[in-house]
């Protein structure tokens, strides 16, 4: 039989209360059913403990270095590169920034110092990793020896000469046992007869023997003296250079000062032909020549790598490019050269730029 229909209707009123009870909140009294969680992935969550790496950091920039550049004296004005213009020469661009113009020419790699272009540009600092060349050994001074004077050969006496005698003529008075003699003599064969009469001397010859060769010096005999070939002698250690420790470079009459005369970068001292000049400070030769137009016999010295000192006008110069000079030696002699009269053009330069050498110049002049 089928259902009734209101049987139907009681049993889904009943399957609805039953979905309501298990809705119902614990509160209620009814039992505790979880709301539906809705399903997430690993993915989904954020990792709260692992930190994101780092950024790598960009690289540098090509032909920059990385490490920072040396730190410079405070003051120095120098730049880092200089654009050669029309009339420039190395050597008075080096002077101009205080440096060697040969460390010049090799941050540069010129081969010759006299041969540089307008607009070339011209580095003014030592590239990263250059190193100076090292300084030449002295050489050592050659020493010259006197030969040995010879031996004394032995002399030894000649032997006498062998001197070979025969009988003696002898006069004999006249009487028969004589004459029966003289008749004895008269019958011997006519060679017996002049050897008899007339003895042979035959001279002694003396037997040639070798001349012995030069014999050793006697152990006894002291060596000779060593004499230096070097007219010069080797110079002395180099002093160390104190910014506070100058000396006049010559004796004589200010002719001008510092900002004056016809060469205002420096001083110029009087004095007469072939009077000596002196290092006013220890330091290193880094240029001698005459390539510097207005300077004439020209002398340069680098103390350091700030200061440099200035000799022009000179009549001889007696000192190298590279040699070592200690204050007080005599590096020239006075002259005329590039100049009106005889005088002593002096500088001193510091970074480069002439400052006034009476401001580092003792007062009395030594």
């Amino acid at each position: 039989m089928p259902p009734c229909p209101r049987t139907m209707i009681l049993r889904g009123r009943a399957r609805a209360a039953l979905v309501l009870l298990a809705l119902m909140p614990m509160g209620c009294g009814g039992p505790h059913v979880s709301a539906p969680v809705e399903a997430r992935t690993v993915r989904d969550e954020p990792a709260a403990s692992v930190k994101p790496a780092p950024a790598p950091a960009p690289p540098a920039a090509a032909g920059r270095e990385s490490a920072p550049p040396a730190a410079r004296e405070a003051g120095d004005w120098r730049p880092e590169s200089y654009t050669v213009r029309k009339g420039d020469t190395l050597y008075g661009i080096a002077l101009d920034h205080g440096l060697d113009y040969r460390e010049l020419a090799a941050w540069n790699e010129i081969n010759d110092p006299n041969v540089i272009r307008v607009d070339q540009k011209l580095r003014l600092r030592a590239p990263p990793g250059w190193q100076p060349p090292p300084e030449p050994a002295t050489a050592p001074a050659v020493v010259s020896q006197p030969l040995p004077p010879p031996a004394e050969i032995e002399a030894k006496p000649l032997a006498p000469l062998a001197v070979k005698t025969g009988p003696k003529a002898v006069k004999l008075a006249y009487s028969d046992a004589a004459l029966a003699q003289l008749r004895g003599e008269a019958s011997k064969p006519p060679a017996a007869a002049a050897a008899a009469a007339k003895p042979e001397i035959k001279p002694a010859t003396q037997t040639a023997k070798p001349v012995p060769s030069p014999a050793k010096a006697p152990a006894s005999t002291p060596p000779p003296t060593a004499t230096t070939a070097a007219t010069k002698p080797a110079p002395a250690v180099a002093e160390p250079f104190n910014e506070a420790s100058w000396m006049w470079p010559a004796t004589g009459p200010l002719l001008h000062g510092f900002n004056q005369g016809p060469n205002p970068k420096g001083v110029a001292i009087g004095g007469e032909v072939g009077q000596p000049i002196f290092a006013s400070a220890p330091g290193k030769v880094v240029y001698s020549g005459s390539g510097l137009r207005g300077y004439g016999k020209l002398i340069i010295i680098k103390h350091s790598d700030t200061y440099l000192s200035v000799y022009a006008h000179n009549k001889t110069l007696l000192v190298k490019e590279g040699e070592h000079v200690n204050k007080g030696q005599k590096i020239a002699e006075m002259g005329d050269s590039d100049a009106q009269r005889v005088s002593l053009h002096f500088e001193i330069r510091r970074l480069g730029k002439p400052v006034d050498p009476l401001q580092y110049l003792p007062d009395a002049r030594t």
